[in-house]
């Protein structure tokens, strides 16, 4: 199990993000349709403004039961042990059920 204060940092980025997604993403729009580079300057700066937690990349892909950050399959939302558990427990269901 994640630390709580690791768990509730995360969930603090997450609601930033959701928050911002919208400014990062019209900065983005904007910075791509400027021609001049010293508008481009000015939208960065903007862009710069926003927290730094508001980024997406700063964000952590934890698993779904565990909380755990590392070794995370995409497709399930678990970490890799908590996954091969789960197999595991349906590779014994069917043993049983051959006997």
């Amino acid at each position: 199990m994640a630390k709580k204060s690791l768990i509730h940092r995360e969930k603090k980025r997450r609601k930033l993000e959701q928050k911002y997604h919208l400014i990062r993403r019209s900065s983005k729009k904007e910075i791509s349709k400027v021609p001049s580079l010293s508008e481009k300057w000015k939208i960065h700066g903007k862009l710069q403004s926003s927290p730094r937690n508001s980024a997406p990349t700063r964000l952590h892909r934890r698993c779904f039961s565990t909380e755990r950050p590392r070794a995370n399959y995409r497709d399930f939302g678990l970490s890799g042990h908590i996954l091969r558990e789960m197999v595991h427990a349906c590779g014994q269901q069917d043993q049983v059920g051959k006997d």
